[in-house]
């Protein structure tokens, strides 16, 4: 298969796969809730490459310090402190840190535990996304049961 006919997250699934297979760095995550919100402040060290999570919930992300380059929907881009987007549900970015970055993405919860936060608004990987997207299908509509 020639590499123009793989898809974007075809390759930023084997980036990842690959990057796996290397030593991990432990990046220092800071959380932050108010009414409703989470925050979760990720600071990445210059030179840092990382591939972020499946989210099944669109979600504002914002970098507040640094400079990198970053997936998105019309490619890699360069960004620097101030950048914010909107992810759609099911997105998964792959950047570098071109200086030592802070990246924070912003859901909106009640839930305070962490754990229970991933397990929400995160997919283990993809087959799980497509798994809750069908699941989303299936539910009544409101005023029609």
């Amino acid at each position: 298969m020639e590499l123009a006919t793989i898809s974007t997250r075809d390759k930023i699934f084997a980036a990842e796969a690959f990057m796996k297979t290397l030593p991990q760095l432990e990046l220092k995550v800071v959380h932050h809730f108010s009414k409703d919100i989470y925050a979760r402040e990720l600071h990445i060290p210059a030179d840092t490459i990382l591939v972020g999570e499946i989210h099944k919930f669109k979600n504002l992300n914002i970098l507040s310090k640094g400079r990198m380059l970053v997936s998105t929907e019309e490619g890699m881009i360069e960004v620097e402190a101030g950048f914010t987007i909107v992810s759609p549900p099911g997105t998964k970015r792959i950047a570098k840190a071109l200086t030592d970055c802070i990246w924070t993405t912003i859901h909106g919860t009640f839930e305070t535990d962490v754990d229970k936060i991933k397990d929400t608004f995160i997919a283990a990987n993809y087959e799980e996304y497509l798994a809750y997207c069908g699941q989303q299908l299936l539910l009544p509509l409101d005023g029609l049961n």
